[in-house]
């Protein structure tokens, strides 16, 4: 008796129904992923929501006569929560409450102008990744793009768009130079990059210190440590005008998001770049020159993050100060592990990123609840998602990767047959 030939792995069974089909595409989607960062995040609110109650004091009220009444218990808690995630919903994408549109779809854009020196910044540090070096220098990167772009926007004083590129290409200098420091260092000693960067973080945070005690830095007569304001000609134009600051820093993080999937999937630097992330001594073997290509993903990587620091100082702060940076660079780095070294990934991370960051602030002004709630949940956001397997043994989800058996259909029995 003929066996029946055994369908292609991954795919449904011969003779499958559009059910079928649409059931094994769902399943797919559950399973991979997207779904286990998106239950991965669910899980991190569900978590961040028993803190919030945890820490009401009407929770802590109501939990001391539980047994008497713990419907009391319940009704706090969840009143606590849904008020805590509602005010975050309402700081950070969109507020119905408002007045006016343009104030109901101001969190939105106050998100997507945090999200977006996140999003450059965690791009070179994903170009890092993906080549299999760990660029922890962001920071720094940020700062000396932060510098050397704002210089050119207060102190040198050009044509009107003309001064907005130089600005632009002076950042990415600054951060290129700074990252190439540590990739020529690599590539000729063999001083692990992560060292390097970390030293040079507190290098470049030093040396923005003492540049804003120098006349060229600060304002004539003022005792403050802080620049000029960045000249009207060298600034990114608001996209939705006075009421809102997000800027086309937007649009530079878009195209910045486009250039690295078209550098690490479309380029030959790129593929170079992932095949000495993958395997460095095969790569060498294929004739590619590792001490070269480690210069240049740390060149890329600091260009990126420069580039940060120069949207973030030209289209949201226009002015220089030791705090420029805040934790830029190293939240770019979660937002990295975040969108899985992906550029659209990234983007993604970088607005879910931003939006926890505008959100919490709005959360804790309306509720009280503390902010540390919303580091605990990009925390906790970060830690499943960096561990699939976690998610899908909490959620009983099966492994994608693992081989499945292929489902046979019993032959019809027909009757008047012979066995």
């Amino acid at each position: 008796m003929p066996q029946p030939e055994a369908p292609t792995p991954g795919a449904p069974a011969g003779g499958a129904t559009s059910e079928d089909r649409a059931a094994s595409m769902l399943r797919r989607i559950a399973t991979g992923e997207i779904g286990v960062s998106v239950l991965a995040f669910v899980l991190a609110l569900v978590i961040g929501g028993i803190l919030i109650a945890a820490v009401d004091p009407d929770v802590t009220k109501a939990a001391g006569y539980f047994f008497s009444r713990p419907s009391d218990l319940l009704t706090a808690a969840w009143d606590s929560v849904t008020q805590a995630y509602s005010a975050m919903f309402k700081g950070a994408v969109f507020n119905p409450d408002a007045a006016t549109f343009q104030q109901a779809i101001r969190p939105l854009t106050e998100t997507m102008t945090v999200a977006t020196p996140l999003i450059i910044a965690a791009l070179g540090v994903a170009v890092g990744f993906r080549a299999g070096l760990f660029n922890i220098g962001a920071q720094g990167q940020v700062i000396l793009g932060a510098t050397l772009g704002g210089y050119v926007g207060f102190a040198w004083h050009l044509p009107v768009g003309l001064h907005l590129l130089v600005a632009l290409v002076g950042g990415i200098l600054g951060g290129a130079i700074w990252a190439g420091i540590a990739g020529f260092l690599r590539a000729r000693t063999g001083a692990h990059e992560v060292i390097v960067t970390i030293m040079l973080n507190y290098v470049a945070l030093y040396l923005l210190s003492y540049l804003l005690t120098t006349d060229a830095f600060t304002i004539p007569g003022s005792n403050q440590p802080t620049s000029p304001g960045v000249d009207e000609s060298a600034q990114l134009p608001l996209l939705l005008g006075d009421w809102s600051r997000l800027n086309a820093g937007f649009i530079v993080a878009i195209l910045a998001a486009v250039f690295v999937w078209w550098l690490m999937t479309r380029s030959v630097i790129g593929f170079r770049f992932r095949a000495v992330g993958s395997n460095p001594h095969a790569s060498r073997t294929a004739g590619v020159s590792i001490s070269t290509t480690i210069v240049l993903v740390m060149v890329t990587s600091g260009a990126l993050a420069g580039l940060a620091g120069a949207v973030q100082i030209l289209g949201t702060e226009k002015q220089l100060s030791a705090g420029i940076a805040g934790s830029l660079g190293f939240d770019a780095i979660t937002v990295a592990l975040l969108g899985r070294s992906r550029p659209l990934g990234i983007f993604l991370a970088g607005l879910l990123y931003g939006g926890l960051d505008v959100g919490g602030r709005v959360m804790e002004a309306a509720t009280g609840t503390p902010i540390d709630i919303v580091l605990v949940i990009q925390a906790l956001v970060v830690l499943f998602i960096a561990a699939p397997p976690l998610v899908r043994a909490i959620f009983h989800l099966p492994d994608p990767t693992a081989p499945r058996r292929a489902k046979v259909r019993p032959e019809p029995v027909v009757k008047g047959a012979s066995a």
